[in-house]
């Protein structure tokens, strides 16, 4: 299409459209021809929706609230302090709390990312020998639906703040595996479901300082049944000076959170090991994730 006829559609000016579309070319997601028509390329295809769609990520980097704390990273490096709750002047999961709106969009993002890690993630690790799964900051239970659809004798506990495992209601009834997926509310700075055999935590632990993962992991040991395993899914940080989705997702985590971060393999073997647990194996997914496992030490 041309730029006119795309600045029909959003309401955007034409001539300035034009000057970001040909900005885009330069970038690889969308190709100019002669007649100034302008198409996806594969990659720009990404931001369609369907699946391994990023349309709900690159979204939610787009919203004001997000971007904007972005615009303090200057400040963040300066001091160490979280760019979000300077520009906001509250965490980033208090503003969630407050903005249901900006709650729902991180959710969506979320859930999204879950869809495009998912078959990686089944692929990478057995979960048929376990009997209770417990999603530590679960969302809204994408991965625990596709986890307990892949493995027919799994039940699953679904573990969030209260108001964001309301959300995952529908989630499960449309799945086809709601008679084993349960879901229970509340902090897990607090507690968790006891019980399990197996206890997932998601892009949970690098949202939090030392400090708190460990009292995350402590709850978790508390809980955990004998024999049971401790999985992070985590974008673990590579040595050396090759490109790594996880060095950028650093950054993210920088502005975003109150002193979270990426951490290596030799971090999270300290990690588990302050939280009553022994570092048995890390997995690399095909994703950029990696599945770090633990047990009971």
């Amino acid at each position: 299409m041309e730029a006119a006829e795309l600045a029909s559609a959003s309401g955007a000016h034409a001539p300035t459209l034009y000057r970001l579309l040909r900005a885009l070319t330069g970038l690889g997601v969308l190709t100019e021809d002669d007649q100034s028509r302008f198409a996806l390329t594969p990659l720009g295809r990404t931001l369609c929706s369907g699946p391994r769609s990023i349309r709900e990520r690159a979204a939610f980097i787009g919203e004001p609230w997000i971007w904007n704390a972005w615009g303090n990273l200057y400040e963040s490096v300066m001091s160490g302090d979280s760019a979000f709750r300077r520009t906001h002047g509250m965490s980033l999961f208090a503003y969630l709390e407050c903005h249901p709106e900006a709650r729902s969009s991180f959710h969506r993002n979320l859930s999204a990312q879950s869809q495009v890690q998912i078959p990686s993630i089944l692929e990478a690790y057995d979960f048929s020998h376990f009997e209770r799964l417990v999603d530590v900051g679960g969302g809204r239970g994408a991965l625990l639906t596709a986890l307990l659809a892949a493995n027919p004798k799994l039940t699953g506990v679904l573990y969030d703040l209260p108001e964001v495992v309301t959300d995952a209601e529908d989630v499960d009834s449309r799945s086809g595996v709601a008679k084993r997926f349960e879901s229970i509310g509340g902090s897990f700075f607090d507690s968790v479901p006891p019980g399990g055999d197996c206890y997932l935590l998601k892009l949970v632990i690098h949202d939090w300082d030392d400090e708190r993962a460990v009292r995350i992991l402590r709850n978790v040991r508390a809980e955990i049944a004998g024999g049971g395993k401790l999985l992070l899914i985590e974008f673990v940080m590579p040595r050396g000076d090759a490109f790594s989705h996880a060095k950028f997702m650093d950054l993210s985590i920088l502005v975003l959170t109150e002193n979270g971060r990426e951490r290596t393999d030799a971090e999270y073997r300290e990690l588990l090991a302050a939280g009553g647990f022994a570092l048995t194996t890390v997995i690399q997914t095909d994703s950029a994730l990696s599945i770090i496992e633990g047990v009971p030490a």
